[in-house]
């Protein structure tokens, strides 16, 4: 399957070229525009169980899924904040954990499930007991908020990342979650309470702006109750 990414990093749109008999699977609301020929139906896409699995992760219970039907057809995608759209290629021979919504679309042979995190990273992290795993071969599209940055770590190099600017790292990377600063007090005061302590080798994406921080932000100048 054919693909751009257009506009950058802030305002990108996936422009998928579907050859006949091809599909493409979607977050909901992903679409923006598609040939009329192009097919388009609501799927859990695994069953009940999966789409539920999904709704605890953060993400939808359903997918788009639009088929070229008969002949070859373009179809339009773009996430609903604003940020970064990558494209990555699995050949199935790992797994992405992805931060909830992360996912934007995929190709065929693209699997989207969750994974439980174990007590202490589930309480700890931010993101809840699950995450979201994307598996199988074929082009997953990822999208942040903010640009995508790609940190390589060679064997044995350490990083600590703060949880709410991750969006997705491979399964075989061996990860953390603890506080950010020495002492309670600290990680408080910081302003930075859970971050990831990741160990190459291994590729981590995270995203240049925090939808949590940004959303305090906005806070300050709406006006207060009864003003």
């Amino acid at each position: 399957m054919k693909y751009e990414i257009l506009y950058g990093h802030s305002f990108p749109i996936v422009k998928l070229a579907l050859e006949s008999g091809e599909s493409v699977k979607a977050e909901m609301n992903a679409m923006v525009s598609m040939s009329p020929h192009i097919d388009l139906k609501g799927t859990v896409d695994g069953g009940i169980m999966r789409g539920l699995g999904r709704m605890l992760s953060g993400e939808k219970f359903f997918f788009q899924e639009l088929t070229a039907r008969g002949r070859p057809g373009e179809v339009m995608l773009a996430p609903s904040s604003i940020g970064d759209v990558q494209a990555v290629e699995l050949d199935g021979s790992y797994s992405l954990y992805v931060q909830k919504d992360g996912f934007l679309a995929g190709t065929a042979g693209i699997e989207v499930t969750t994974k439980m995190q174990n007590l202490s990273r589930g309480l700890f992290s931010g993101e809840g007991f699950f995450i979201v795993k994307i598996s199988g071969k074929g082009t997953v599209f990822l999208s942040s908020f903010g640009a995508i940055h790609a940190i390589n770590l060679a064997p044995g190099e350490e990083i600590i990342i703060d949880n709410q600017h991750l969006v997705a790292w491979p399964d075989y990377m061996d990860y953390t979650v603890q506080k950010a600063a020495s002492g309670w007090l600290n990680t408080f005061t910081s302003g930075e309470v859970a971050v990831c302590r990741f160990r190459g080798e291994g590729v981590v994406l995270i995203q240049t702006r925090n939808a949590r921080g940004f959303g305090g932000w906005v806070q300050q100048f709406l006006p207060s109750p009864g003003r």
